[in-house]
C-alpha cells in the first residue's frame, strides 16, 4: 500500500476529483494549504497589487493499493498539469497497515469493499 499525496493548484482541484474518479479512485482526503515556492500570487487590493510570500494550494491524499499507484499518479498529473511554474508536486509514502474500523479487516481488503473488485 501507497500513501500519495499531491500537493495542487485550487484551481484544478475539480479537474482532479474527475480524473480520479475515472480510475476508480472514489474515496480520499484533501485540505487547503499555504506554502512558499517559486510561484508568486499578487493579490490586488484597491487597485494596488500586493505580492504575497504564501501560495495557496490544496493537499490531496490517497491511500491505494500498490496496483493503483501509477495509475493514480498519471490521473493526477494529467489533470492538475498546466506546464507552468506552481503546477505542484506528487509524493508517494510506503503504508504499512490500514485497519478497517468497522470489521478489524487488515491490509489491502481495508481499502476497497471486496463485492466490487475491479
Amino acid at each position: 500500500m501507497k500513501k500519495i499525496e499531491a500537493i495542487i493548484r485550487k484551481t484544478k482541484f475539480d479537474d482532479v476529483k474527475e480524473a480520479l474518479d475515472t480510475v476508480n479512485i472514489e474515496w480520499f482526503s484533501y485540505y487547503d494549504v499555504r506554502g512558499v515556492g517559486k510561484a508568486r500570487q499578487g493579490r490586488i487590493y484597491r487597485g494596488v497589487i500586493y505580492d504575497t510570500s504564501s501560495i495557496e494550494r490544496i493537499l490531496v491524499s490517497i491511500i491505494v493499493r500498490d496496483k493503483n499507484v501509477q495509475k493514480t499518479i498519471d490521473a493526477i498529473q494529467e489533470a492538475a498539469q498546466t506546464g507552468e511554474i506552481g503546477d505542484g508536486r506528487i509524493f508517494v509514502i510506503p503504508v504499512e497497515n490500514a485497519v478497517r474500523i468497522r470489521t478489524g479487516e487488515q491490509g489491502d481488503i481495508a481499502l476497497y469493499n471486496a463485492e466490487h473488485e475491479e
